[in-house]
């Protein structure tokens, strides 16, 4: 069933064509999750594809008079999207034990939820019920501050698979996939999100040797991921 988004607006030309019918059984709330987050002025539109990525189709419908944007994210529970982009394949051999610890990453493309972030890292620790706990930190140099985030991942299929899923946020989740990964030690790997606006590089020190790294952006570039976009992270603090 395809997730949608209902973006309210006051904007009386767009209303006009719009259907409630569209979303199903939303006014009823059905088997539906339903998260609401406000916005101010133009910010909405560009932070759709990066908020609820995958997700659609958009809905219009007159709204606040204000100009105040309300995102009504209605996703059928367990419904998001997780699976890999298409033509990525996740590794085989995955051995979560030897995966657990400390990353550094290395490069990122960019999205709204490490922008402005250095120093960044990844720490995955086993939970109790199975899952992996996650722990994102990274330093905000304009703010002069560490932010933290917490979530948890799951295996979507076989733990000898690298493809899980990953919410930071309630019952959302999205798709974690290891796409290349140093089998012999476990020092570096690369990851893919749901769709190719994901894509991370880590590594257990702060930096990697040239030869691998030239080695990953042409594998995903060949993939597709648009790699002449990768943001190239600072790792100069120890006081993290």
């Amino acid at each position: 069933m395809t997730p949608r988004i209902l973006l309210i607006e006051d904007e009386p030309s767009i209303a006009e064509a719009i259907s409630w019918h569209e979303v199903p059984s939303f006014a009823q709330g059905g088997d539906h999750a339903l998260l609401g987050i406000t916005f101010t002025g133009n910010r909405l539109k560009s932070s759709i594809s990066r908020f609820a990525p995958g997700i659609g189709p958009i809905i219009f419908d007159q709204g606040h008079p204000v100009k105040k944007f309300l995102l009504l994210l209605v996703c059928w529970l367990g419904g998001c999207t997780v699976a890999p982009p298409d033509g990525v394949t996740p590794i085989t051999g995955f051995d979560l034990n030897r995966y657990l610890g400390a990353w550094y990453e290395i490069a990122r493309l960019d999205h709204s939820f490490e922008r402005g972030l250095s120093n960044v890292s990844a720490n995955y620790q086993l939970r109790e019920d199975g899952g992996v706990k996650v722990l994102n930190r990274g330093y905000h140099d304009r703010q002069d501050l560490w932010k933290e985030a917490e979530g948890r991942a799951y295996f979507i299929g076989e733990p000898t698979v690298g493809s899980l899923k990953v919410s930071f946020f309630g019952p959302f989740y999205g798709g974690y996939h290891i796409i290349a990964l140093d089998q012999d030690q476990y020092g570096w790997v690369m990851i893919s999100g749901p769709t190719r606006d994901y894509l991370w590089i880590l590594a257990r020190t702060r930096q990697l040797p040239p030869a691998v790294l030239e080695r990953l952006i042409e594998q995903a570039k060949t993939l597709g991921f648009a790699t002449e976009e990768l943001i190239w992270v600072k790792q100069d603090r120890n006081d993290g």
